[in-house]
């Protein structure tokens, strides 16, 4: 039972990382109807940035603050220079457009930081946490990593739901198409939300990952895997697939091996897509004909 628990806390932890790479994609998708394949390049660069500025400032809180403001920059920017230009033209253009900035954005990384493992540090304690003599195998930074990501999931929320902009970006979201007709144009707004989670999840898991240029591609794998599975349209989906991935994981990784969880994430990913092609949160589809 002990060991259940703190699998399943470790799970939410891991998962609310997910999750956060999960709704940046979402993002995204809601607007453009493109995935962004250098989601995780991008969260990658930005933590670099975020760790040469804890060297020189000694500053967490300071490097924390700038990967998040790098993280909206590099989203807007990409948007702007890279993404703009293809958008109308076939979507495979846009695929590729991503990998090639993913590919330049490791790149960049290896030249500038080199291809060594680097050490992040953490926002608090990685000492686990006890309930009397019962460890519960999570630490106060693990803690840190759920509100942190709950607290920027609830902020989205509000935004969305009581903002202008907010309100611009679903009705994009509801029809893309008809929203620019209207001139609505929220785009970029998504785009460098979308770089602010990203940048977040690469601060809050690279104290248990190590960073280096491709420290964030199996990240990016499951928080995809966590949209998959809790649909492309649905933000909330989007929070629960992380959740519900991460926790499945760690319960792989604790019982059956670590080896397995790659396999664990795909055989659930096939059982979703097999079931529920559109995520297990999607909304019905209305043809009308």
């Amino acid at each position: 039972m002990v060991e259940f628990l703190q699998f399943t806390l470790s799970g939410i932890s891991f998962g609310m990382i997910y999750a956060a790479i999960a709704l940046s994609l979402v993002l995204i998708w809601r607007g453009t109807r493109l995935l962004n394949f250098a989601q995780g390049g991008m969260a990658m660069f930005t933590t670099f940035i975020a760790l040469e500025v804890i060297y020189h400032t000694g500053s967490y809180w300071a490097g924390f603050v700038v990967a998040l403001a790098a993280g909206l920059v590099l989203g807007a920017v990409a948007e702007l220079t890279v993404i703009r230009p293809v958008l109308g033209k076939p979507e495979l253009n846009a695929v590729i457009i991503t990998i090639g900035l993913l590919i330049l954005l490791e790149g960049l990384a290896g030249i500038f930081y080199s291809g060594q493992y680097r050490s992040f540090p953490a926002a608090f304690s990685i000492t686990g946490l006890r309930a009397g003599s019962t460890p519960l195998g999570v630490s106060r930074f693990d803690v840190f990593v759920a509100v942190a990501v709950l607290a920027t999931t609830l902020l989205l929320a509000v935004g969305f739901r009581y903002t202008s902009a907010g309100l611009r970006m679903r009705a994009a979201a509801f029809n893309a198409t008809v929203a620019r007709l209207s001139g609505i144009r929220v785009v970029t707004v998504g785009w460098a939300l979308a770089g602010l989670l990203g940048a977040l999840a690469g601060v809050l898991v690279s104290p248990s990952t190590f960073l280096y240029p491709n420290s964030m591609d199996a990240i990016f794998v499951f928080g995809f895997t966590a949209a998959v599975i809790g649909g492309l349209d649905s933000p909330a989906g989007a929070v629960i697939g992380g959740l519900l991935l991460g926790v499945a994981l760690s319960y792989a990784g604790g019982y059956l091996g670590a080896n397995v969880t790659s396999l664990v994430a795909l055989g659930i990913l096939i059982v979703v897509l097999m079931l529920r092609p559109a995520g297990i949160f999607s909304g019905a589809q209305v043809r009308r004909v």
